[in-house]
Order: structure tokens, then C-alpha cells, then sequence
């Protein structure tokens, strides 16, 4: 019997537990806590799972747990929040199959990230992670960026959680003193701020899968975002690209520099790249799924996604090179433009009567309390459009905007 082990089956990776019962092998769930973050609970499906086992803090004890699956099986994350503790289980219970082990923190930690980088001579942003505002102010003048735009985020964060944009005219120290402290919303206590330069340009998702070393593309998104205020990791829209597009030629070899930096040698790979005037530049990188939903959307649009290439890998031995691209897909983040009461989310309905229209889903019914959109988490509906003419995605896309300016929320 093959036993697949992940670790925080939540947010899409979620999907593990069924896809590899299809496939004929046993799922175990283990969780990084006793309870997963708030924002991944509604993910949380143990009756998926043959059994189900909890870290306390106790690594040797957890990895002795889950020994007598490793006869013919594997230990795999499921979502950013189980990255750290499936390498510490997979360097105990099968040295030399994982990732690269001293590299570990440089998947997780964009401190680490962006140090890896720098020992490989790979291009990258320039930031400074601290708890102490004195070092960070001496770094900003030794770098020639006091005055410049920053942006200013959680070392382990995700979705847009905490990310801000400081102006010329702006003090860092406020939005500083608001992260420090904090449990952000993958549950992780933010011990330092990281302060980065700002990078004007394009942001893509580039989704791979490795094999011993040997990078393959997943799928590849133009990201579009918008701000509120100094909030900027608000998604608007994503677009999926082909294979042989000018811009994923242009930021697909440095994202396989990117992943041989941070030692992603097996599994799933989930990189945001800028594409700058002097080239591209990462955001950041996970060794996880694409989060988010973005698994049923990538399955669309290619006929392929991160779960399929993990169990047809994990499974029966295979590595697909690339990726073909069968439906011209648009995403679309609906937002609420502001915190309160939801009177009237039906309006969103008139969006299947578009001609591109495919799917949707509106995260909260009439009279309920939502949040204002300031990150990934937070989105008050999830549209899908698909279309071969681009002129048609564009024209639905606007139509579904003005829905969104229709939608009422009264203050509380």
C-alpha cells in the first residue's frame, strides 16, 4: 500500500486527499498544530484522510509517528503553512528525497529568500527584515533609499496579508510598529518586518514541478492588482498565458534560477516574478501549490495542475516538460469597497449571462458582515471567464467591474 503523507492538506492542497485515493493510494493528513490557521479552517476536510496526526512541537516524535508509512510512501506539503515542518519530516524519515536540506528556511522566509539569491549571484530586489528600526534606517541610507518607495510585509506572510506601499513622503515606522507582533493570517507571529525596495513592472505566477532537479512549467498568469490606499497585494485579475509567449520566454529562465537558489529539487514550485526594466526580479517563492482556488483554474485552462503532476509523479513516475494551453482563461477578484453589510450580491448574477461567462462564486450571502478587500483572503467573489477572442474576455471584464461599482454595503 502507498501511503501519501501531506502536510497541511488546506487551501487547494486540500484536493490531495481525494486526487490520490482516486489514484489508488492511501492519504494521511498531518497538521502543523492542533488546528489549522483561521483562514484555511473552512479548507479542512479530515474525513478525507485515513488518519490524521497533530505536531505539538516534538519533530523526532511526530517523524517516529509516521515511520511505519514511509515502507512505500512520501511526505509532501499541502499549503505554506506545512513547508517548513514536511522538510524537518522528510530530513528524519528520508534523508537525500526532499529538497535541498540547508536551505530549508530560504523556501519559507524571504529573508533567507532573498540571501539565497544573492549567494547564487541571481538577481534580486534589495530589502532588509528586522525588528529594530534603527538597523532598518541605517540600511535604507546605505543603500541610497530613504525618500524612495518601499513596500513593507510579514517575512511569512501570503495572499496580499500586510502588504503595504510607502510613499516618498510616507514614514515606514507607522506601518512598521502596526506588523510587528501581529499573528498574520497563515498564523505565524511576525518577529521582524521586512522593508523592501519598490519595483516598478509586470507580476506573473510561474507554477512548476521538479523532478530531481529538472524544472517543468506548470502554468504561467499575468497578475493584475490594484491599491486602496497603501494597500497593494489586492488581486483584480489574472490571465493565463501560452508556453511560447514573449514574456513567459523572458521570465522562465530566471525563474529556474530562482528555484536552484532556494534547493526546490522535487515537487511543487509557485513563483511571483516582476518583470522590471533591468529584468526580472522575484517577489517571492513557495515550495507549495498554487493557494487560492488556483488549481480548478489552471486545470481549465490547461488541462493540468500542481495536484496532477504531484500524484502522476509521485505515483507512476512521470515529468511533463511543459504545458499547452486549451482555454484562454480570465480570473476576476470581486472586491468590496468597503467593511459592512452585504445588501444585494444578486447583482453579481447578471454576470452569467456574458458571453465569455464560466463560473462563479460570491464568498458571502445578503445581511452577512464583510471585510473590506485588502488582500487575497479577503475577496468578496471569485468570477471565471473563458474565450478564445480576447476582445470578448475585455468587454465581459469591464461589464463584470461595473456589476462590482453596483454592489451595496452599508456601513455598520
Amino acid at each position: 500500500m502507498t501511503y501519501a503523507i501531506i502536510v497541511d492538506p488546506l487551501s487547494t492542497g486540500q484536493e490531495y486527499g481525494p486526487a490520490f485515493r482516486e489514484a489508488g493510494a492511501t492519504p494521511i493528513a498531518v497538521l502543523s498544530g492542533l488546528q489549522p490557521p483561521d483562514s484555511y479552517l473552512p479548507t479542512w476536510f479530515p474525513e478525507n484522510y485515513e488518519a490524521v496526526h497533530y505536531f505539538d512541537g516534538d519533530v523526532s516524535a511526530l517523524a517516529e509517528q509516521l515511520r511505519g508509512y514511509l515502507v512505500d510512501g512520501f511526505v509532501i506539503p499541502g499549503a505554506e503553512s506545512g513547508v517548513e515542518l514536511a522538510d524537518q519530516l522528510i530530513d528524519r524519515l528520508t534523508p537525500g528525497a526532499g529538497n535541498v536540506s540547508p536551505l530549508n528556511t530560504a523556501r519559507r522566509d524571504k529573508r533567507a529568500m532573498s540571501a539565497a539569491l544573492g549567494a547564487a549571484g541571481v538577481p534580486r530586489l534589495r530589502q532588509i527584515s528586522s525588528d529594530d528600526p534603527a538597523v532598518i534606517d541605517a540600511w535604507l541610507a546605505d543603500n541610497g533609499l530613504v525618500g524612495r518607495r518601499l513596500v513593507i510585509k510579514p517575512p511569512k506572510g501570503g495572499g496580499g496579508d500586510e502588504v503595504h506601499i510607502i510613499a516618498e513622503d510616507d514614514d515606514w515606522r507607522t506601518r512598521f510598529a502596526e506588523i510587528l507582533g501581529n499573528t498574520n493570517k497563515l498564523g505565524v507571529h511576525n518577529d521582524e518586518v521586512l522593508v523592501q525596495e519598490y519595483a516598478e513592472g509586470t507580476e506573473y505566477l510561474v507554477d512548476s514541478y521538479s523532478v530531481d532537479g529538472r524544472h517543468a512549467l506548470v502554468d504561467v498568469c499575468r497578475y493584475t492588482k490594484i491599491r486602496r490606499g497603501d494597500q497593494i497585494g489586492i488581486y483584480r485579475r489574472i490571465d493565463f498565458l501560452e508556453p511560447d509567449h514573449p514574456e513567459v520566454l523572458a521570465i522562465w529562465p530566471y525563474t529556474q534560477q530562482v528555484l536552484d537558489a532556494v534547493g526546490i529539487r522535487v515537487g511543487c514550485g509557485h513563483a511571483e516574478v516582476m518583470l522590471t526594466p533591468d529584468g526580472p526580479r522575484l517577489i517571492e517563492v513557495a515550495a507549495r501549490p498554487a493557494g487560492g482556488g488556483h488549481q480548478m483554474v489552471s486545470d481549465l485552462a490547461t488541462g493540468d495542475n500542481h495536484i496532477k503532476r504531484t500524484v502522476a509523479h509521485r505515483l507512476r513516475g512521470e515529468f511533463r516538460e511543459s504545458f499547452d494551453l486549451v482555454q484562454r482563461l480570465r480570473g476576476i477578484f470581486v472586491s468590496a469597497h468597503r467593511a459592512g453589510i452585504l445588501r444585494n450580491g444578486e447583482v453579481l448574477q447578471k454576470a452569467e449571462a456574458l458571453a465569455s461567462f464560466h463560473w462563479m462564486r460570491v464568498m458571502k450571502e445578503n445581511g452577512a458582515l464583510v471585510p473590506e478587500t485588502v488582500d487575497l483572503f479577503t475577496c468578496l467573489a471569485w468570477v471565471i471567464l473563458i474565450h478564445q477572442d480576447l476582445a470578448v474576455l475585455d468587454e465581459d471584464y469591464d461589464r463584470v467591474l461595473e456589476l462590482e461599482a453596483e454592489i451595496q454595503i452599508d456601513p455598520v
